[in-house]
């Protein structure tokens, strides 16, 4: 049997991190740092300079995890990149990464479009090429620009997002890795969390910005989140004693609390980087799996359970052999 496991990690944030009292001082925010760390948990953030686009955050990200992984590009058939913020319309921001690492072997890479959730529908979709063969070595991205989306005037978001990418280089073995996945979405609940416009004739059509009902959020990222681990770990015959780490969507501190406390998990098996990258969205899993790698936290052997949540509404979970 084949089974797919990660076997090397990376990520890239662009720029020095900006503080809370920095990002309120440049655009001139009614906020304080003390309100912000409250109530997320997060105290800087790093922002994209003009002209830095998701594809490359995803090439310095990509380039690490390939390097980590003892991989050359042209051992790449398969490119998955989780974003909500792509360069362009089309072509796709995987097809752009192909080209910038200067892959040329006619292997497939698409986006995949599931918001805070991406990266982990991603990795599930992943699994499934290189677990029956089409693929034997696949590049398993999330990369965002949400500071190119965010209403600079609308204190309620734009001090919760950042930008970056994670990569993770996924291969046939002959060892389990990935253990149990599941994704799940309820369109139902679109609206409290979005980007209700679109381009039409070059002009934008209705709210360009991100838009967020925070309660809804929290009340629904909360409950689903706890179930959804609870299916992976059901899925794989294990129970929460048997997770090392648990690495969940980097959105606020609350959430991941409150998720690890329904859960029975100790807080401090619970993976927080949100606190110096903000909400990177689809990049938040996969960067801060890098970043307790590269850390020794996680090791070769762990129990790993990533989860996210995200709008659509979608949310998801993997539960992984490292």
């Amino acid at each position: 049997m084949t089974y797919a496991k990660i076997t090397g990690t990376g990520s890239a944030l662009p720029g020095s991190p900006i503080t809370n009292s920095a990002l309120i001082a440049r655009f001139g925010l009614e906020s304080n740092d003390q309100w912000i760390v409250e109530r997320t948990g997060i105290r800087s953030r790093h922002l994209a300079p003009e002209g830095v686009a998701a594809s490359d955050l995803a090439l310095e990200a990509c380039c690490r995890a390939l390097q980590a992984a003892g991989r050359n590009p042209i051992d790449v058939d398969l490119i998955i990149v989780a974003t909500s913020t792509p360069d362009f319309v089309f072509p796709s921001t995987a097809a752009i990464l192909q080209h910038k690492l200067g892959i040329a072997n006619d292997s497939p890479a698409f986006d995949l479009q599931a918001v805070c959730s991406g990266f982990v529908y991603a990795l599930t979709v992943a699994e499934k090429f290189v677990s029956t063969g089409s693929s034997k070595c696949a590049l398993v991205v999330g990369a965002e620009v949400f500071s190119r989306i965010l209403d600079w005037k609308d204190r309620g978001t734009c001090v919760l997002f950042g930008d970056g990418a994670g990569a993770v280089v996924l291969e046939a073995s002959a060892t389990p890795g990935l253990l149990a996945s599941a994704i799940h979405a309820d369109g139902s609940h679109h609206g409290i969390l979005s980007v209700p416009g679109q381009l039409c004739g070059g002009q934008p059509i209705g709210d360009p910005f991100l838009r967020m009902d925070g309660q809804a959020v929290f009340k629904f990222a909360v409950r689903v989140l706890s179930e959804v681990a609870e299916e992976v770990l059901s899925g794989a015959g294990l129970s929460v004693a048997d997770v090392d780490w648990l690495i969940p969507h980097q959105a606020n501190i609350r959430i991941m609390q409150a998720t690890a406390k329904r859960l029975g998990l100790s807080p401090d098996k619970c993976v927080v980087t949100v606190d110096r990258h903000g909400n990177t969205s689809a990049a938040s899993i996969p960067l801060a799996l890098d970043e307790s790698v590269r850390a020794g936290s996680v090791k070769p052997g762990d129990t790993l359970l990533l989860e996210g949540v995200g709008g659509g509404f979608t949310w998801g979970g993997v539960l992984l052999k490292f």
